[in-house]
């Protein structure tokens, strides 16, 4: 940070810090966040430093939003983040190159800027130009489009009905409606999403298109009824051309019941609505048994695991695009090695790329099979490890304790429901690879801190009794059978 910077401005890094590691991880944090370093702050501009020129590159390109997001609690008017490398340990001086900037909360009505450059403002809604109200739906990934999706077995039905999709949203047409796609973290529902809206806002501009994750639908329909505003929310989303609604296992209380009266309008006025979720929509226990139905009754189409095929793919598909940016090789037999060794998801895949790019410039490291192993050894030792949801988690302990499950989500405080609420939220820590906020919002819509308050407090009484911590190890057990 420079000298000019106040204790103000150091505690503020030290909150938004807390906020990245809670978000994304540990792992993620230390990766790409621990060496950064706050610079300055100037109007709307965050100003931040790291240590080499392929972290900033990396920062910038792929976590500029997310950090902005983590500045907007205690700085709601920052739009850009601008990384520049350190010199022997200080900053460089402020220039001016192509900042990364995200889409504010309220947009103007003037078109939206290019999509297919990565480093320019991606519109957080694709909207006809007339419409000049102040909602705002998620921000879209420019990397995410049909051209970098890597089809195969396991996803070429999702792949082929994603495409159908955007050509028919083009010519005005509805194919099948409602679409959900579902699958486990970390397999393309995502990047199916986006793409979508790519294609059909780059070929026509004019379409009101709004893709939201489910915690920024319920953000604005929280906000919406607080503003006494609800009508203008309903309005807003009745009006669209295509909806794109991601995450929707997050979506819970008044929330989902509006999703359900907002999905029946869109229907019954002939409007595309594509869902994403972790589970089939008869699972989606926090949603209307009508909602459910509604989605079950469109095109329910899975993307199972990937394959070994499939997986090499995608790891020769990003060699190539860091051979292309960083003239970086990946000989063939890392590309067999990441392939067969790393079998959890897509993004660990491209984790492990990402890790070996870090590794190689971090070090000076050929890579090679050996600097594959020792980078990539805690993504390898899950490969045996079954997926535990956080469904089967509330299941588990439900039966055991003899709680309903409605009652580990509510409110109650009581000793019965309290204990069993804590063990379980200490077993989706555990056996999850949720986040807490994720956690905390499976589990009523609590707050990380209560998540935390909960492990902690549940470890603590597994170092206290022996029984108990014999109990809960074998609900572990059980879970992971």
């Amino acid at each position: 940070m420079s000298d000019g910077s106040s204790e103000a401005q150091r505690d503020l890094w030290t909150r938004v810090r807390a906020r990245l590691k809670a978000s994304v991880g540990e792992d993620v944090f230390t990766s790409w966040f621990a060496r950064l370093e706050l610079e300055e702050l100037m109007d709307d501009l965050v100003h931040l430093s790291a240590p080499t020129r392929f972290l900033c590159s990396w920062v910038q390109s792929h976590y500029a939003d997310r950090i902005l997001e983590a500045f907007r609690h205690d700085m709601p008017d920052v739009a850009r983040l601008q990384v520049t490398m350190r010199v022997n340990g200080q900053a460089r001086p402020r220039i001016t190159p192509v900042v990364a900037e995200a889409a504010p909360e309220t947009p103007s009505a003037s078109a939206a800027p290019a999509l297919s450059a990565p480093t320019q403002a991606v519109p957080r809604l694709v909207r006809d130009n007339a419409k000049t109200d102040a909602l705002s739906g998620s921000a879209i990934d420019a990397r995410m489009t049909f051209d970098s999706f890597v089809a195969g077995s396991a996803n070429e039905m999702a792949f082929g009905v994603a495409r159908q999709i955007a050509n028919a949203a083009i010519s005005n047409a509805v194919t099948f409606n409602p679409v959900y796609i579902h699958s486990t973290v970390g397999l393309g529902k995502s990047h199916l999403l986006n793409a979508i809206a790519h294609a059909v806002s780059a070929a026509d501009p004019s379409k009101n298109i709004v893709y939201l994750t489910a915690d920024h639908f319920m953000y604005h329909f929280i906000t919406a009824v607080q503003r006494q505003s609800a009508l203008g929310f309903k309005e807003w989303l009745r009006r669209v051309d295509l909806l794109l609604i991601d995450d929707m296992q997050f979506l819970q209380g008044k929330s989902a019941t509006e999703f359900g009266h907002t999905l029946g309008t869109l229907l019954t006025g002939a409007k595309q609505v594509v869902v994403a979720g972790d589970a089939p929509p008869r699972d989606l226990e926090m949603l209307d048994e009508r909602v459910r139905s509604r989605l079950s009754g469109g095109l329910v189409v899975p993307i199972s695991t990937f394959d070994l095929e499939l997986r090499r793919d995608i790891v020769q598909r990003r060699a190539e695009q860091v051979n292309s940016r960083f003239g970086m090789q990946f000989p063939v037999a890392v590309i067999d090695y990441i392939a067969r060794a790393v079998v959890s998801h897509g993004r660990d895949l491209d984790g492990a790329v990402n890790r070996l790019v870090a590794a190689n410039q971090l070090t000076g490291e050929l890579i090679t099979v050996p600097l594959a192993e020792k980078t990539l050894a805690d993504l390898i030792r899950t490969r045996d490890a079954k997926r535990v949801r956080i469904e089967d988690i509330l299941k588990a302990v439900s039966r055991h304790y003899k709680v309903p499950r409605n009652e580990l989500l509510s409110a109650r405080r009581s000793r019965d429901v309290v204990r069993p609420r804590q063990i379980a939220m200490y077993l989706a820590k555990a056996l999850t690879a949720r986040s807490l906020p994720e956690i905390g919002r499976r589990f009523g819509g609590r707050d990380h801190t209560t998540v935390l308050h909960s492990v902690r407090k549940v470890e603590q009484m597994i170092k206290d009794d022996i029984e108990l911590g014999q109990e809960i190890e074998l609900l572990k057990r059980m879970l992971e059978e």
